[in-house]
């Protein structure tokens, strides 16, 4: 049993691999030899008057490896100083986190591994990027506009160079500080230009990929900035308001990850940043958890077994607008990638070594 941290993890895990085995896992669950249960959260009132608890687990299997994330947050919604409200959390204060994925072996049901899911889940989430990029984008698609600077800008811009022959990059979020070490970063790392954009209509323009990588509660770019051609990848739904999801001429979500559940006063799929959760609280408690509005229109879109099993068909021309939405899929996300984390962790002899009896027990439960 392996307890591998995120330093570990960043030794072992490159992004090309990081892409290649969650493809394998969406066509396995395409074959049937792969399986996930979508993302459930549970809130409860805490300590802070205006967030919530928030618990979150998925789970899937591939790889011969069953893996099941676990998140452990406090949750605000707090507006920036330009009246958008964004979505922030910690565990015990912030800075600190806890998110963790458990691995088992399929085989046998050996408790494989512990891993911290910080790096797994910035490399996990771009590589979805990457899947979707490969999937619709121009296939001389080169110029990429990157809206957010965090973590998962990071690895979003990392993918989509893994995938295609991108030139040139333009990066744009709020705070001017955080926009200019962005490209500073990613341009020693990748080896590009990425150049510090003033505002987000400025690093669009002219683009063939869009990433949109933020924590906004509200659309972060404008339908009449798309151009033909372009295609457009989405870290969360609503990053895009309804004018762009109309312009759209392909939209592709990476898999359905919401219960086939009615909303009712204690479950809701239709809260900002989960897809299905039970709720504990007051109706005044409850009510301050916002809702999301632009859940409803991916009921009935294709996702990526679609597109790629040739279900439904994909970009048919360079003059479409495409568009990618990274939900879904997440189980199976976690099981092929930490597969590939607890692999190469072994072969190295990385990770901190736990004895298998603190996990396992002779009383039948």
């Amino acid at each position: 049993m392996l307890l591998i941290d995120n330093h570990e993890v960043e030794q072992v895990l490159h992004m090309r691999e990081c892409i290649e085995v969650q493809i394998e896992a969406f066509d396995a669950l395409a074959r049937g030899e792969a399986v996930f249960r979508p993302r459930i959260d549970t809130y409860v009132p805490c300590d802070e008057p205006e967030g919530y608890y928030r618990w979150g687990s998925c789970e899937g299997a591939s790889h011969e490896v069953l893996a099941v994330r676990l998140k452990s947050d406090v949750i605000t919604w707090p507006r920036r100083p330009d009246g958008k409200r964004v979505e922030h959390k910690y565990c015990i204060e912030p800075g600190t986190y806890c998110g963790l994925v458990f691995l088992y072996s399929t085989r046998n049901g050996r408790p494989l591994a512990i891993i911290k899911d910080g790096t797994l889940q910035h490399m996990r989430v771009g590589g979805a990027a990457g899947i979707g990029t490969k999937l619709l984008a121009r296939a001389d698609a080169a110029r990429v506009a990157i809206i957010g600077s965090g973590g998962m800008a990071h690895t979003f811009l990392e993918a989509i160079c893994a995938v295609r022959e991108i030139k040139a990059a333009t990066v744009y979020s709020p705070t001017q500080e955080h926009r200019a070490g962005f490209a500073r970063a990613m341009a020693a790392r990748l080896k590009i230009p990425v150049r510090a954009a003033a505002t987000a209509h400025e690093a669009v323009k002219g683009s063939d990929i869009v990433a949109t990588c933020t924590d906004s509660m509200a659309p972060v770019i404008d339908a009449s900035w798309l151009e033909p051609g372009m295609h457009v990848v989405s870290l969360n739904p609503r990053e895009c308001g309804a004018d762009s999801y109309a312009r759209f001429d392909v939209k592709v979500i990476q898999g359905k990850e919401w219960l086939d559940m009615d909303n009712s006063d204690h479950f809701r799929k239709d809260l900002v940043g989960t897809p299905g959760a039970f709720i504990a609280g007051k109706p005044e408690e409850r009510d301050r958890i916002p809702r999301n509005q632009a859940a409803g229109p991916f009921d009935s879109w294709p996702n990526y077994v679609d597109i790629a099993s040739g279900k439904s068909p994909g970009r048919v021309s360079d003059q479409q607008i495409t568009h990618y939405q990274t939900v879904g899929n997440w189980g199976l996300q976690f099981s092929s990638v930490g597969a590939l984390v607890y692999r190469k962790a072994c072969e190295l002899g990385i990770g901190r070594k736990l004895p298998l009896d603190w996990f396992t027990q002779d009383v039948r439960n």
